[in-house]
């Protein structure tokens, strides 16, 4: 059972990190969209992107995540490793969440943030998951 945990949960993390990928970029289009029909379709592709696929599979990953961690909590809670990497996680949430209130914005046609802006934030999750990824395989501490 425990494997089949394992595989659903690498499967959803997956899944959420490719969205939280490819929402930002979508921003950095929209911001540059000067039209009515770009405009509203980045809104469409943004708002179902978040909630039907990104929103769904973040909490699924830290469902059966926080599944794993039971299971295995008393030989893990003594390792700093899975102390940082639920830490990088949160960080990962925070940036879901900050990502809607951006979505927000742009619904209300109120973004002020620039395309520039943008591309360094689409670049910040490779910060959080190259870490998770070194610390969930090598267990380096």
């Amino acid at each position: 059972m425990y494997l089949w945990i394992k595989a659903f949960h690498i499967i959803s993390v997956i899944t959420w990190m490719a969205g939280i990928f490819y929402l930002p970029r979508l921003f950095v289009y929209h911001v540059t969209a000067k039209d009515d029909i770009s405009n509203e379709r980045f809104k469409v592709m943004e708002d179902k992107l978040y909630r039907l696929i990104m929103t769904p599979s973040m909490i699924i990953a830290i469902a059966l995540g926080a599944w794993l961690l039971t299971i295995a909590w008393s030989g893990l809670q003594t390792s700093l490793w899975i102390w940082i990497k639920i830490v990088l996680v949160a960080l990962l949430v925070i940036f879901h969440f900050s990502c809607g209130q951006m979505i927000k914005a742009f619904a209300e046609d109120q973004q002020l943030r620039t395309e520039r802006f943008f591309r360094v934030y689409n670049e910040l999750p490779v910060l959080v998951l190259v870490p998770v990824v070194i610390l969930a395989v090598v267990k380096p501490f």
